[in-house]
């Protein structure tokens, strides 16, 4: 017997978190893991907005990559990984349709470089649950720092002086329609700079990069997908080094994002479950 759902579809007003300053104006820092002895998880605390959030469901082709910072793939083929529950066999069966996506669907485009992915489970018990705080996953410095990072010097050098992108690659991983704590996201046109906040994103190995806090601007036009399904997928320009160049037509390319939660979700719908793969982008 098929599960009845209830999906929320169509515009929205719902509370979003966006960036509240330390009150000690102290550098901001937020800390992935567990964070040291007597250390916060983060330094900066959020400052709750309504926000009318726009379904782009029927009207997905409208957006692009170039403009938004944000696109929707729909009707994706089945994925050979069914389980996600392996490391090992996501990155060896999933990260290979990624890739093979990335190169479709970015015109121009030439290499394609996983760094990493992350699952997120409603579950109290998971270990990443959705982020419920908008954001943005790099910023220009810590983009230019994955591709050292993860690319040959002399390599990296020459990816460096081309066009070169970190895009997250989303889908939910729920058998039926997402009901509970979907994704918004905001047009990077909309997105001034003033509202972008670096943070210091401190891993427990050592390795600190740089993520952005978003501060509230009435002027920030905030979109998400209703019922996403497993053979979608959203494609989340964290930032695209083309928008750096002065009189480029991309717009910002950069994207604020959170979860949110929908007013209209039932108590019990099911919790939300998704995984987002992480890649450098090259090209044209």
């Amino acid at each position: 017997m098929a599960i009845a759902t209830h999906i929320p579809r169509g515009p929205v007003t719902a509370t979003l978190n966006f960036f509240q300053p330390s009150p000690d104006g102290a550098a901001l820092f937020n800390h992935v893991d567990t964070p040291p002895a007597g250390l916060p998880q983060r330094n900066f605390s959020d400052a709750p907005h309504a926000v009318s959030i726009h379904d782009i469901r029927g009207s997905e082709s409208q957006y692009t990559l170039d403009n938004d910072a944000f696109q929707a793939i729909l009707s994706v083929p089945p994925s050979s990984e069914t389980s996600f529950t392996s490391e090992a066999s996501i990155e060896a069966n999933y990260y290979p349709e990624i890739e093979s996506l990335l190169l479709t669907h970015i015109q121009g485009s030439t290499k394609v470089v996983i760094f990493d992915h992350t699952i997120r489970r409603s579950s109290p018990s998971a270990p990443r649950a959705p982020v419920q705080r908008v954001h943005i996953d790099q910023t220009a410095p810590s983009a230019a720092q994955r591709v050292r990072r993860h690319l040959p010097a002399e390599e990296a050098d020459a990816l460096l002086q081309g066009r070169y992108r970190i895009v997250n690659v989303w889908r939910p991983l729920n058998k039926n329609p997402v009901e509970s704590f979907p994704l918004a996201f905001a047009s990077s046109a909309t997105l001034e700079d003033d509202d972008v906040v670096p943070v210091e994103h401190r891993y427990n190995t050592g390795y600190k990069g740089q993520t952005a806090a978003i501060k509230y601007n009435a002027g920030q036009r905030w979109h998400y997908l209703s019922g996403m399904t497993g053979d979608e997928r959203l494609l989340l320009e964290c930032f695209d080094s083309e928008a750096l160049k002065g009189g480029s037509s991309v717009k910002g390319g950069r994207l604020a994002h959170t979860a949110f939660e929908d007013p209209r979700t039932r108590p019990d719908a099911e919790g939300r479950e998704s995984i987002e793969v992480r890649a450098l982008v090259f090209g044209p």
